[in-house]
């Protein structure tokens, strides 16, 4: 079973107890799956097309729950995959489906936060997924106009999330893309264990990344301090190659022997081997000089040459 699948497993067996919060999520699997059809007699009926059958169990559930309605379920075959189902719950009864219209599109139906979060769920249950947290964190509704899409991101952010939309397809996409954001959202539909899931991906994805951060620092550093070490024996040896190192000040003679003698030694470990034993500061300040010698010394060839 893949993340998504398992966040709507666990919605789906999330029923709200309050009429009023199974009536928003109601609302939001006919606004994405489903429409609400009228004839030329004026008479309704509600019809809900949807491949998911947890879509089809939930919605089910909640209009047996909310209104004492009970609806036939028929089952086809996907014209896109041949092995996919399609879930399809008619309620064609005039008196019945007016009902749960009036009752749907009531100004008064997401005043409350508790029906917010109930309408999320069902918005995610009928036209949701979630990637993969191992992968990448996005999490995305489509809905099937722009209105739609507004209406599903102005609930979002009314819990202080940044929702975003792009078309895609002819579909309007709302979508997060920040891990805690998804964290909190899966809070708000009441998925609290695919929450602990993802967080616990969070967690050691973090640690992962800080511990490979942490590596290719000190890889880093380590590429650093051979580089310069190279330089600082190339620098050592063509001055002794080129004047001698009698000629230096005893004490950089003395840095220069001591780093010919121990070429894969740190500053700090340079410094003891000295007499008497000097500081980081001291020795790199010693090798400088040795290099800036190096460069002179080079520029005077150089110039012997033009000559």
């Amino acid at each position: 079973m893949s993340f998504s699948s398992g966040v709507k497993e666990e919605l789906a067996k999330q029923i709200g107890l309050a009429r009023h919060c199974q009536i928003a999520e109601i609302a939001a699997i006919i606004s994405l799956c489903g429409k609400v059809l009228v004839s030329p007699e004026q008479e309704y009926s509600i019809l809900i097309h949807t491949e998911n059958e947890v879509v089809a169990r939930k919605y089910f559930t909640l209009l047996k729950k909310a209104f004492k309605i009970g609806v036939e379920i028929s089952i086809g075959k996907s014209k896109y995959a041949r092995k996919s189902n399609v879930y399809s719950l008619l309620l064609d009864n005039q008196t019945e489906a007016l009902r749960v219209v009036k009752a749907t599109h009531s100004s008064a139906m997401l005043q409350n936060d508790c029906c917010r979060r109930a309408y999320l769920r069902g918005a995610f249950l009928a036209a949701g997924s979630i990637s993969d947290p191992e992968k990448s964190y996005h999490l995305e509704i489509d809905a099937a106009t722009e209105t739609q899409a507004q209406k599903i991101q102005e609930v979002m952010n009314g819990f202080e999330l940044e929702a975003k939309i792009v078309s895609r397809k002819k579909m309007f996409v709302v979508y997060l893309k920040e891990g805690a954001q998804i964290v909190e959202l899966l809070g708000l539909m009441g998925a609290n264990i695919s929450l602990m899931n993802l967080e616990n991906v969070r967690i050691f994805k973090d640690m992962r990344n800080s511990v490979n951060r942490k590596v290719n620092c000190e890889a880093a550093n380590i590429n650093k301090t051979i580089h310069a070490a190279v330089n600082q024996i190339e620098d050592i040896e063509y001055i002794r190659d080129t004047t001698g190192l009698t000629g230096l000040t005893p004490n950089l003679k003395e840095m220069a022997e001591v780093r010919l003698d121990y070429p894969d030694a740190t500053l700090a470990e340079l410094g003891t081997k000295l007499n008497p034993p000097v500081g980081k500061s001291g020795v790199n300040h010693r090798l400088r000089r040795l290099s800036e010698l190096a460069q002179e010394l080079r520029g005077n060839e150089e110039e012997k040459d033009y000559d």
